[in-house]
């Protein structure tokens, strides 16, 4: 006759592969995978945008794509991967934490709080954003600083660097956070919109045209998945609005990060200072929103890359 505990273990739910042995780290690789493919496939286009949004003297006479010929006239091929060392240690743990992050604040909004539909989409996102930010933002700031320097004008000889002469010269641990408010404020619609449309266009295409858009999933077919191609258009789609909302917000915070490396650095020291300032300065279209146009292009293909790999991932590593 089996004991009370013998029926307890026998009762006990088998958790499925989704949610079996080390689902975070699973979830935490995914992420981190998705984030590095995305910014390695537009790294040259974020070098270009920082050196424009910092109005960097040798590049600010030039549009998008003549900064884009220019760099490696200048700089040589090697020159548009500028800090791309420093993005890439921020970038996996970046990319991880939002992803997880976003799976679980979305589960915990509707399990414990009630909130489901699309607002909790919209919330999750901003959510994991912003703990993705503020848990890489040091390092965000490093690879700001290294990609601005330009060939023959090194301020910085590496990270390590960067890191020894921010905290030295500006101020300690403080130094490492100049522009964290723009980033949360602008993090919070730029994420929730993009998980926001991704979500819901994924929703609406596997809904209503779930044998033209979808596909059974490698890791379960009883779960259905968008096709790659279709992954791709709805990521691109959702890094367009995302971007175009919070904009002007980024280029506030790219300025603030580059603190005294600017000859203007003074006039940024807060968020309106900051925004007041560049459109003061160089107006609507050249100051707030001077590279839009590159994050279209940059962004597009980032969000695209990032959501597909991820929903990839989760195939490989059993996530769904």
């Amino acid at each position: 006759m089996p004991t009370k505990a013998t029926v307890e273990k026998n009762d006990a739910p088998i958790p499925s592969p989704a949610e079996g042995n080390y689902y975070w780290a699973r979830s935490f690789l995914a992420g981190g995978v998705a984030g590095c493919c995305a910014k390695s496939t537009i790294a040259p286009l974020d070098r270009v945008k920082i050196l424009l949004q910092g109005q960097n003297p040798h590049y600010k006479h030039l549009g998008v794509f003549a900064t884009i010929f220019a760099v490696p006239k200048k700089e040589g091929f090697l020159g548009l991967y500028k800090g791309n060392g420093a993005m890439m240690v921020r970038i996996f743990p970046y990319g991880a934490i939002q992803f997880m992050a976003f799976d679980n604040y979305k589960k915990l909004l509707s399990k414990r709080l009630g909130i489901s539909g699309h607002i909790h989409r919209l919330m999750a996102g901003s959510l994991a954003g912003i703990t993705a930010v503020i848990c890489t933002y040091p390092l965000d700031v490093i690879r700001a600083r290294l990609a601005f320097q330009v060939t023959g004008e090194h301020g910085y000889t590496g990270i390590v660097n960067a890191f020894q002469t921010i905290y030295r010269k500006e101020g300690g641990v403080p130094g490492f956070y100049r522009g964290l408010t723009p980033t949360i404020i602008g993090m919070a619609p730029y994420a929730g919109f993009s998980f926001f449309t991704f979500g819901t266009l994924k929703t609406l295409g596997l809904a209503h045209a779930p044998e033209l858009l979808g596909r059974p999933s490698s890791d379960n077919p009883n779960v259905l998945v968008l096709k790659t191609q279709v992954n791709l258009l709805c990521g691109g789609i959702a890094g367009a609005i995302a971007q175009t909302i919070s904009y002007p917000l980024d280029v506030a915070r790219r300025r603030m990060q580059l603190g005294t490396i600017l000859p203007d650095s003074e006039k940024c020291l807060t968020l309106v200072k900051t925004l007041k300032y560049v459109y003061g300065q160089y107006g609507l279209k050249k100051g707030l929103y001077r590279g839009l146009s590159l994050n279209y292009i940059r962004c597009v293909p980032s969000q695209a890359v990032a959501f597909t790999t991820y929903e990839f991932m989760k195939q490989v590593l059993y996530l769904n």
